[in-house]
């Protein structure tokens, strides 16, 4: 076991060392996390003042949507990003020539993806609270399972595109920035899933960040934990994360078939 950590905090070591000395690097992680918190933090503001205490509500939903998806986006991109610095700098070849397992890359890219994350979000989540009263730990202990299902839930959206990438190479990259804004509108974010239209709403229900967002809403709105939802999004993400492990294996077996980790990113 102690081998299999030691290779697994290597290839992290190897990300960090990137960050050590690159403020960029370091200001990128929380720079779009605080500027969507701003954007919508000044319009909750501007309705509470122009509707009332009922706005204010509204208000509070609607930064603790902004600040819950970009954990799922952080997560996604943490680990999508790692994998495709990897690849840029044409390195997976050397990587798997190592003792390296699939799993262990794997895993590293999930480490870096908390980090990643929670440099992000943090900055964000206590700016909310200095700026607009919004403190998100108000949710109390129920947000630490809505930080793991939607840390899941981008996990395995990174291990879809990471799969696209070893099967069509350089031109997948683009998917690692937009496929997770493509889930927003169905994943019920910024308003529950009533709101949208009767055919799209058993779709909607299908993701496991929707009853993330269901529960969150119900929890600072109606201060109730909505147990049913948690059940369903926890098991929404088994599925999710055992389809992209498969493919993940599948794509990883064939490119190593095709002599494609050599060459990939070219």
């Amino acid at each position: 076991m102690k081998p299999m950590f030691r290779r697994i905090w290597g290839l992290m070591y190897r990300h960090l060392a990137l960050y050590r000395r690159s403020w960029p690097r370091m200001l990128e992680l929380a720079y779009w996390p605080i500027l969507q918190m701003c954007i919508w933090g000044f319009t909750a503001r501007f309705l509470a003042a122009r509707m009332g205490s009922p706005a204010i509500m509204a208000g509070a939903a609607l930064l603790g949507g902004v600040l819950l998806w970009e954990i799922t986006l952080r997560s996604q991109m943490g680990m999508s990003i790692s994998f495709l610095e990897e690849m840029w700098s044409r390195n997976l070849g050397h990587v798997f020539v190592s003792p390296l397992r699939p799993f262990e890359m794997i895993a590293a890219l999930i480490g870096m993806s908390i980090i990643r994350m929670l440099l992000g979000v943090l900055p964000a989540i206590l700016l909310a609270w200095a700026l607009y009263a919004f403190n998100l730990f108000t949710l109390g202990p129920v947000l630490v399972l809505f930080f793991i299902n939607l840390m899941i839930m981008g996990w395995a959206v990174a291990l879809g595109v990471i799969s696209l990438v070893l099967r069509h190479g350089a031109g997948a990259e683009p998917l690692a920035w937009g496929v997770l804004f493509g889930l927003a509108p169905f994943s019920a974010v910024f308003y529950p899933v009533s709101v949208l239209p009767a055919v799209i709403q058993p779709i909607a229900l299908l993701l496991p960040t929707t009853h993330v967002f269901e529960g969150m809403r119900a929890v600072l709105i109606q201060d109730v934990i909505r147990w049913d939802h948690l059940a369903a999004a926890f098991g929404l993400n088994l599925i999710w994360l055992a389809a992209a492990a498969l493919l993940f294996a599948r794509q990883f077996h064939q490119a190593r078939v095709r002599g494609a980790l050599m060459s990939i990113g070219e």
